[in-house]
């Protein structure tokens, strides 16, 4: 009897053995063909969001984990200080038509970055409104794009990097100094709560 159970017991667990291996098959080979790499390391840090609050993520491959950070003391999402840090304009740090950096700016990025002291950055582009949509997105986020790399360049975290380009304006008009006040690049400072 035990024999004729173990044999059936045997029998059943080859078979879904079987089953489930034709079933992992097909996804094993979609994962090599996306190149997904599974090392048994996980890799986890903090995101930070728009509003400056912190989450915990995990990722071990092949799937991911998030969780709100808490303040332990109050029960309430643990969210950084947010404040605008730094605006420059464009006509200052850049040439015209340019993401390339004007002789001197650099060194002043780096400075202003070593100095900040924050705990994360932020980093938008804009541009006026004298080229297409087009033209004016891709050239906000270049300058957006060196300015974030100059602070990486010497150690900051960039959370976000982002051009709009002529699409959040702060002055109005259709002249030259509000086109002159519409072409900056803004630093958002992330700081820890005090």
């Amino acid at each position: 009897m035990r024999t004729k159970v173990g044999k059936a017991v045997a029998a059943g667990l080859t078979a879904a053995f079987a089953a489930s291996a034709a079933l992992v098959a097909p996804v094993a080979a979609q994962q090599s063909q996306d190149r997904i790499v599974v090392s048994g390391m996980v890799e986890w840090g903090i995101f930070v969001d728009r509003d400056g609050c912190m989450h915990w993520w995990a990722d071990g491959g092949l799937e991911g984990y998030m969780t709100t950070r808490f303040n332990p003391e109050t029960g309430r999402p643990l969210c950084l200080q947010k404040e605008s840090c730094l605006t420059e304009s464009t006509d200052t740090l850049f040439h015209t038509d340019s993401h390339h950096l004007k002789p001197g700016q650099r060194e002043e990025l780096e400075r202003f970055f070593r100095s900040e002291g924050a705990f994360s950055y932020a980093v938008y582009g804009h541009t006026d409104e004298r080229a297409s949509h087009a033209y004016n997105q891709a050239l906000s986020e270049r300058r957006a794009g060196t300015v974030a790399s100059v602070a990486r360049s010497v150690g900051a975290f960039i959370e976000v990097e982002e051009g709009f380009g002529e699409t959040r304006p702060v002055a109005t008009g259709h002249n030259e100094t509000a086109w002159q006040q519409n072409r900056r690049v803004e630093v958002v400072c992330f700081h820890m709560p005090r």
